[in-house]
Protein backbone atom coordinates (compact mmCIF):
# COMPACT_ATOMS: atom_id res chain seq x y z
CA UNK A 1 0.00 0.00 0.00
CA UNK A 2 1.38 3.31 -1.08
CA UNK A 3 1.13 6.54 0.81
CA UNK A 4 -1.03 9.31 -0.60
CA UNK A 5 0.89 11.92 -2.58
CA UNK A 6 1.35 15.17 -0.68
CA UNK A 7 0.85 17.11 -3.93
CA UNK A 8 -2.63 17.95 -5.30
CA UNK A 9 -3.74 15.81 -8.23
CA UNK A 10 -6.86 17.80 -9.17
CA UNK A 11 -7.13 20.99 -11.18
CA UNK A 12 -4.52 23.49 -10.13
CA UNK A 13 -5.88 26.58 -8.34
CA UNK A 14 -3.25 28.73 -10.02
CA UNK A 15 -3.93 30.61 -13.30
CA UNK A 16 -2.83 28.74 -16.41
CA UNK A 17 -2.21 31.80 -18.54
CA UNK A 18 -1.38 35.49 -18.30
CA UNK A 19 -4.10 37.81 -17.07
CA UNK A 20 -5.10 40.17 -19.91
CA UNK A 21 -4.71 43.89 -19.33
CA UNK A 22 -7.92 45.90 -19.08
CA UNK A 23 -8.86 47.20 -22.54
CA UNK A 24 -10.65 50.36 -23.64
CA UNK A 25 -14.26 50.01 -24.76
CA UNK A 26 -14.49 48.59 -28.25
CA UNK A 27 -15.50 51.03 -31.01
CA UNK A 28 -18.95 50.73 -32.46
CA UNK A 29 -18.79 48.15 -35.27
CA UNK A 30 -21.02 49.96 -37.78
CA UNK A 31 -20.12 52.90 -40.03
CA UNK A 32 -20.84 56.38 -38.66
CA UNK A 33 -22.01 59.59 -40.32
CA UNK A 34 -19.72 62.61 -40.21
CA UNK A 35 -21.13 64.17 -37.07
CA UNK A 36 -20.63 60.93 -35.10
CA UNK A 37 -16.95 60.43 -35.97
CA UNK A 38 -15.95 60.88 -32.33
CA UNK A 39 -17.62 57.51 -31.70
CA UNK A 40 -15.51 55.54 -34.18
CA UNK A 41 -12.40 54.98 -32.05
CA UNK A 42 -13.84 53.60 -28.84
CA UNK A 43 -12.01 56.36 -26.91
CA UNK A 44 -15.00 58.66 -26.48
CA UNK A 45 -15.44 60.13 -23.03
CA UNK A 46 -17.93 62.84 -22.14
CA UNK A 47 -15.18 65.28 -21.20
CA UNK A 48 -13.10 65.04 -24.38
CA UNK A 49 -15.27 67.34 -26.58
CA UNK A 50 -15.52 69.86 -23.74
CA UNK A 51 -11.79 69.96 -23.06
CA UNK A 52 -11.09 70.10 -26.79
CA UNK A 53 -13.40 73.10 -27.19
CA UNK A 54 -11.68 74.86 -24.28
CA UNK A 55 -8.30 74.12 -25.86
CA UNK A 56 -9.54 75.50 -29.18
CA UNK A 57 -10.75 78.76 -27.63
CA UNK A 58 -7.68 79.33 -25.45
CA UNK A 59 -5.14 78.24 -28.05
CA UNK A 60 -6.68 80.42 -30.74
CA UNK A 61 -6.81 83.42 -28.41
CA UNK A 62 -3.12 83.06 -27.62
CA UNK A 63 -2.19 82.86 -31.32
CA UNK A 64 -4.25 85.96 -32.13
CA UNK A 65 -2.48 87.91 -29.38
CA UNK A 66 0.89 86.76 -30.72
CA UNK A 67 -0.10 87.84 -34.23
CA UNK A 68 -1.23 91.28 -33.02
CA UNK A 69 1.99 91.79 -31.05
CA UNK A 70 4.07 90.80 -34.08
CA UNK A 71 2.06 93.16 -36.29
CA UNK A 72 2.47 96.00 -33.83
CA UNK A 73 6.22 95.40 -33.52
CA UNK A 74 6.60 95.30 -37.30
CA UNK A 75 4.68 98.53 -37.66
CA UNK A 76 6.72 100.23 -34.94
CA UNK A 77 10.01 99.27 -36.57
CA UNK A 78 8.76 100.48 -39.96
CA UNK A 79 7.36 103.70 -38.52
CA UNK A 80 3.81 102.94 -39.65
CA UNK A 81 0.77 104.66 -38.11
CA UNK A 82 -1.37 102.81 -35.60
CA UNK A 83 -4.94 101.67 -36.20
CA UNK A 84 -7.68 102.97 -33.86
CA UNK A 85 -8.21 99.50 -32.40
CA UNK A 86 -4.49 98.74 -32.09
CA UNK A 87 -1.94 97.21 -34.40
CA UNK A 88 0.00 98.70 -37.27
CA UNK A 89 -1.78 100.22 -40.25
CA UNK A 90 -0.38 98.15 -43.12
CA UNK A 91 -2.68 99.69 -45.69
CA UNK A 92 -6.00 98.30 -47.01
CA UNK A 93 -4.49 95.18 -48.57
CA UNK A 94 -2.07 94.56 -45.71
CA UNK A 95 -4.77 94.96 -43.07
CA UNK A 96 -7.07 92.62 -44.99
CA UNK A 97 -4.30 90.04 -45.27
CA UNK A 98 -3.65 90.29 -41.52
CA UNK A 99 -7.35 89.76 -40.79
CA UNK A 100 -7.42 86.69 -43.04
CA UNK A 101 -4.33 85.22 -41.37
CA UNK A 102 -5.85 85.91 -37.94
CA UNK A 103 -8.72 83.59 -38.89
CA UNK A 104 -6.62 81.01 -40.76
CA UNK A 105 -4.47 80.28 -37.69
CA UNK A 106 -7.48 78.56 -36.13
CA UNK A 107 -6.93 75.62 -38.49
CA UNK A 108 -3.87 74.08 -36.77
CA UNK A 109 -5.55 74.56 -33.38
CA UNK A 110 -8.54 72.52 -34.56
CA UNK A 111 -6.25 69.73 -35.76
CA UNK A 112 -4.47 69.76 -32.40
CA UNK A 113 -7.79 69.44 -30.56
CA UNK A 114 -8.71 66.45 -32.74
CA UNK A 115 -5.37 64.80 -32.07
CA UNK A 116 -5.60 65.55 -28.37
CA UNK A 117 -7.76 65.41 -26.34
CA UNK A 118 -10.13 63.79 -28.85
CA UNK A 119 -7.42 61.16 -29.52
CA UNK A 120 -8.33 60.36 -33.09
CA UNK A 121 -6.63 60.89 -36.46
CA UNK A 122 -6.70 64.53 -37.57
CA UNK A 123 -8.15 63.51 -40.93
CA UNK A 124 -11.40 62.44 -39.29
CA UNK A 125 -12.42 66.10 -39.04
CA UNK A 126 -12.00 66.45 -42.83
CA UNK A 127 -14.26 63.60 -43.90
CA UNK A 128 -15.42 60.11 -42.99
CA UNK A 129 -12.58 58.70 -45.11
CA UNK A 130 -9.96 60.29 -42.86
CA UNK A 131 -8.72 62.79 -45.44
CA UNK A 132 -9.82 65.77 -47.51
CA UNK A 133 -11.22 64.40 -50.78
CA UNK A 134 -9.74 66.78 -53.35
CA UNK A 135 -11.60 65.17 -56.24
CA UNK A 136 -14.96 65.76 -54.59
CA UNK A 137 -13.82 69.25 -53.57
CA UNK A 138 -13.21 70.03 -57.25
CA UNK A 139 -16.72 68.89 -58.18
CA UNK A 140 -18.18 71.07 -55.44
CA UNK A 141 -16.23 74.10 -56.69
CA UNK A 142 -17.67 73.52 -60.16
CA UNK A 143 -21.14 73.16 -58.65
CA UNK A 144 -20.79 76.55 -56.97
CA UNK A 145 -19.79 78.54 -60.03
CA UNK A 146 -23.29 79.04 -61.43
CA UNK A 147 -24.97 80.01 -58.11
CA UNK A 148 -22.16 82.43 -57.21
CA UNK A 149 -22.23 84.02 -60.66
CA UNK A 150 -25.98 84.49 -60.29
CA UNK A 151 -25.40 86.10 -56.89
CA UNK A 152 -22.86 88.44 -58.48
CA UNK A 153 -25.33 89.52 -61.16
CA UNK A 154 -28.06 89.96 -58.55
CA UNK A 155 -25.80 92.13 -56.39
CA UNK A 156 -25.05 94.44 -59.33
CA UNK A 157 -28.73 94.70 -60.26
CA UNK A 158 -29.78 95.65 -56.74
CA UNK A 159 -30.23 99.37 -56.00
CA UNK A 160 -27.17 101.02 -54.48
CA UNK A 161 -28.83 101.54 -51.09
CA UNK A 162 -29.99 97.90 -51.01
CA UNK A 163 -26.63 96.53 -51.96
CA UNK A 164 -25.07 98.45 -49.14
CA UNK A 165 -22.38 99.96 -51.34
CA UNK A 166 -22.50 103.56 -50.23
CA UNK A 167 -18.73 103.86 -50.88
CA UNK A 168 -16.47 104.72 -53.76
CA UNK A 169 -17.17 103.06 -57.10
CA UNK A 170 -13.93 104.22 -58.74
CA UNK A 171 -12.02 101.44 -60.49
CA UNK A 172 -8.61 100.86 -58.84
CA UNK A 173 -6.82 99.88 -62.02
CA UNK A 174 -5.61 96.52 -63.28
CA UNK A 175 -2.28 96.55 -61.46
CA UNK A 176 -3.75 97.12 -57.99
CA UNK A 177 -6.62 94.76 -58.67
CA UNK A 178 -4.43 91.86 -59.84
CA UNK A 179 -2.02 92.27 -56.92
CA UNK A 180 -4.94 92.24 -54.48
CA UNK A 181 -6.50 89.19 -56.14
CA UNK A 182 -3.20 87.31 -55.96
CA UNK A 183 -3.02 87.91 -52.20
CA UNK A 184 -6.70 87.06 -51.74
CA UNK A 185 -6.42 83.88 -53.81
CA UNK A 186 -3.62 82.71 -51.53
CA UNK A 187 -5.25 83.58 -48.18
CA UNK A 188 -9.03 83.36 -48.65
CA UNK A 189 -9.07 79.53 -49.10
CA UNK A 190 -7.12 79.14 -45.84
CA UNK A 191 -9.40 81.57 -44.01
CA UNK A 192 -12.57 79.94 -45.35
CA UNK A 193 -11.30 76.43 -44.63
CA UNK A 194 -10.37 77.42 -41.06
CA UNK A 195 -13.91 78.66 -40.39
CA UNK A 196 -15.35 75.44 -41.80
CA UNK A 197 -13.03 73.28 -39.71
CA UNK A 198 -14.11 75.19 -36.60
CA UNK A 199 -17.88 75.37 -37.13
CA UNK A 200 -18.86 72.59 -39.54
CA UNK A 201 -15.95 70.46 -38.36
CA UNK A 202 -15.06 70.54 -34.68
CA UNK A 203 -18.30 71.98 -33.28
CA UNK A 204 -20.47 69.67 -35.38
CA UNK A 205 -18.58 66.59 -34.24
CA UNK A 206 -18.39 67.80 -30.64
CA UNK A 207 -22.18 68.09 -30.46
CA UNK A 208 -22.59 64.91 -32.51
CA UNK A 209 -20.66 63.01 -29.85
CA UNK A 210 -23.76 63.37 -27.67
CA UNK A 211 -26.64 63.83 -30.16
CA UNK A 212 -27.55 61.47 -32.99
CA UNK A 213 -29.99 63.63 -34.94
CA UNK A 214 -28.24 65.68 -37.67
CA UNK A 215 -31.09 68.20 -37.59
CA UNK A 216 -30.26 69.08 -34.00
CA UNK A 217 -26.49 68.92 -34.45
CA UNK A 218 -26.35 71.62 -37.14
CA UNK A 219 -28.25 74.26 -35.12
CA UNK A 220 -25.58 75.22 -32.50
CA UNK A 221 -22.76 75.60 -35.03
CA UNK A 222 -24.96 77.65 -37.40
CA UNK A 223 -26.01 80.02 -34.62
CA UNK A 224 -22.42 80.47 -33.43
CA UNK A 225 -21.24 80.95 -37.01
CA UNK A 226 -23.74 83.77 -37.54
CA UNK A 227 -22.91 85.35 -34.17
CA UNK A 228 -19.17 85.27 -34.92
CA UNK A 229 -19.72 87.74 -37.76
CA UNK A 230 -21.22 90.31 -35.40
CA UNK A 231 -24.69 91.78 -35.24
CA UNK A 232 -25.44 94.00 -38.23
CA UNK A 233 -28.97 93.66 -39.58
CA UNK A 234 -31.53 91.01 -38.73
CA UNK A 235 -31.58 90.01 -42.40
CA UNK A 236 -27.81 89.64 -42.48
CA UNK A 237 -27.90 87.46 -39.37
CA UNK A 238 -30.68 85.34 -40.87
CA UNK A 239 -28.73 84.91 -44.10
CA UNK A 240 -25.65 83.72 -42.22
CA UNK A 241 -27.79 81.39 -40.10
CA UNK A 242 -29.27 79.77 -43.22
CA UNK A 243 -25.80 79.50 -44.73
CA UNK A 244 -24.57 77.69 -41.63
CA UNK A 245 -27.53 75.31 -41.65
CA UNK A 246 -27.13 74.51 -45.36
CA UNK A 247 -23.37 73.99 -45.05
CA UNK A 248 -23.81 71.81 -41.96
CA UNK A 249 -26.41 69.57 -43.56
CA UNK A 250 -24.34 69.23 -46.74
CA UNK A 251 -21.35 68.24 -44.61
CA UNK A 252 -23.27 65.42 -42.97
CA UNK A 253 -25.06 64.39 -46.18
CA UNK A 254 -21.82 64.15 -48.21
CA UNK A 255 -19.62 62.86 -45.41
CA UNK A 256 -17.08 65.69 -45.29
CA UNK A 257 -16.25 69.38 -45.31
CA UNK A 258 -15.59 69.69 -49.05
CA UNK A 259 -18.99 71.06 -50.06
CA UNK A 260 -18.98 73.64 -47.23
CA UNK A 261 -15.40 74.73 -47.99
CA UNK A 262 -16.15 75.17 -51.70
CA UNK A 263 -19.17 77.38 -51.06
CA UNK A 264 -17.34 79.46 -48.45
CA UNK A 265 -14.29 80.00 -50.66
CA UNK A 266 -16.35 81.08 -53.66
CA UNK A 267 -18.54 83.43 -51.61
CA UNK A 268 -15.56 85.08 -49.94
CA UNK A 269 -13.57 85.43 -53.15
CA UNK A 270 -16.60 87.14 -54.67
CA UNK A 271 -17.02 89.50 -51.70
CA UNK A 272 -13.34 90.38 -51.34
CA UNK A 273 -12.85 90.59 -55.09
CA UNK A 274 -15.70 93.08 -55.43
CA UNK A 275 -14.19 95.16 -52.63
CA UNK A 276 -10.72 95.04 -54.17
CA UNK A 277 -12.05 96.35 -57.47
CA UNK A 278 -12.94 99.81 -56.16
CA UNK A 279 -10.90 102.46 -54.40
CA UNK A 280 -11.16 102.08 -50.62
CA UNK A 281 -13.23 98.90 -50.90
CA UNK A 282 -10.89 96.81 -48.75
CA UNK A 283 -10.96 99.49 -46.05
CA UNK A 284 -14.63 98.81 -45.33
CA UNK A 285 -15.38 96.93 -42.12
CA UNK A 286 -18.77 95.65 -43.31
CA UNK A 287 -19.41 91.91 -43.33
CA UNK A 288 -22.19 89.64 -44.50
CA UNK A 289 -23.92 90.40 -41.20
CA UNK A 290 -24.57 93.94 -42.48
CA UNK A 291 -26.43 92.81 -45.61
CA UNK A 292 -29.83 94.42 -46.34
CA UNK A 293 -32.88 92.25 -46.88
CA UNK A 294 -32.57 92.11 -50.67
CA UNK A 295 -28.96 90.93 -50.65
CA UNK A 296 -29.64 88.50 -47.81
CA UNK A 297 -32.53 86.94 -49.75
CA UNK A 298 -30.32 86.63 -52.83
CA UNK A 299 -27.63 84.94 -50.72
CA UNK A 300 -30.15 82.48 -49.25
CA UNK A 301 -31.39 81.61 -52.74
CA UNK A 302 -27.77 81.05 -53.79
CA UNK A 303 -27.16 78.68 -50.88
CA UNK A 304 -30.30 76.67 -51.64
CA UNK A 305 -29.47 76.43 -55.34
CA UNK A 306 -25.95 75.31 -54.53
CA UNK A 307 -27.27 72.68 -52.11
CA UNK A 308 -29.61 71.32 -54.78
CA UNK A 309 -26.77 71.02 -57.29
CA UNK A 310 -24.43 69.34 -54.79
CA UNK A 311 -27.09 66.83 -53.73
CA UNK A 312 -27.76 66.08 -57.41
CA UNK A 313 -24.03 65.51 -57.93
CA UNK A 314 -23.83 63.37 -54.78
CA UNK A 315 -26.45 60.99 -56.14
CA UNK A 316 -24.27 60.43 -59.19
CA UNK A 317 -20.74 60.67 -57.80
CA UNK A 318 -21.68 58.83 -54.57
CA UNK A 319 -19.12 60.29 -52.13
CA UNK A 320 -18.63 58.12 -49.06
CA UNK A 321 -21.14 59.14 -46.40
CA UNK A 322 -20.24 56.74 -43.57
CA UNK A 323 -16.95 55.86 -41.94
CA UNK A 324 -15.60 52.34 -42.57
CA UNK A 325 -16.90 49.83 -40.01
CA UNK A 326 -14.52 49.52 -37.07
CA UNK A 327 -12.71 46.24 -36.65
CA UNK A 328 -13.38 44.38 -33.43
CA UNK A 329 -10.30 44.19 -31.20
CA UNK A 330 -8.32 40.94 -31.49
CA UNK A 331 -8.94 38.83 -28.38
CA UNK A 332 -5.98 37.94 -26.23
CA UNK A 333 -4.79 34.44 -27.22
CA UNK A 334 -5.73 31.88 -24.60
CA UNK A 335 -2.82 30.22 -22.90
CA UNK A 336 -3.09 26.50 -23.56
CA UNK A 337 -1.50 25.53 -20.25
CA UNK A 338 1.26 22.95 -19.64
CA UNK A 339 1.21 19.83 -21.73
CA UNK A 340 0.04 16.72 -19.90
CA UNK A 341 2.10 13.58 -19.92
CA UNK A 342 0.88 10.06 -19.50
Amino acid sequence: MTNASPYPTGPTPYPTGPTPYPAAPAPDPGGHPYHRMDRTTGRHRWWRPLVGTLLLVCGYSVLVVVLLVASYALGAMAGLPELPDGGADLGPLGNTATDLVAIAIALPVVLLAVLWPARRPVGTVSSVTGRLRFGWLGWCLLAGLVPVLLLTVSAFLLPDDSAGSGGSETWVGWRSFLVAMAVLAALVPLQAAAEEYVFRGWLTQAVGAFVRSPWIVVIPQAALFAAAHGWGTRWGFLGLLVNGLVAGLLTIRTGGLEAAIALHVLNNLLAFGASAAVVGGLSSDETAADAPWSLAVAAVATDLLYAAIVLWLARRRRPQRLSPPAQAPTPYPEYPGPARTA
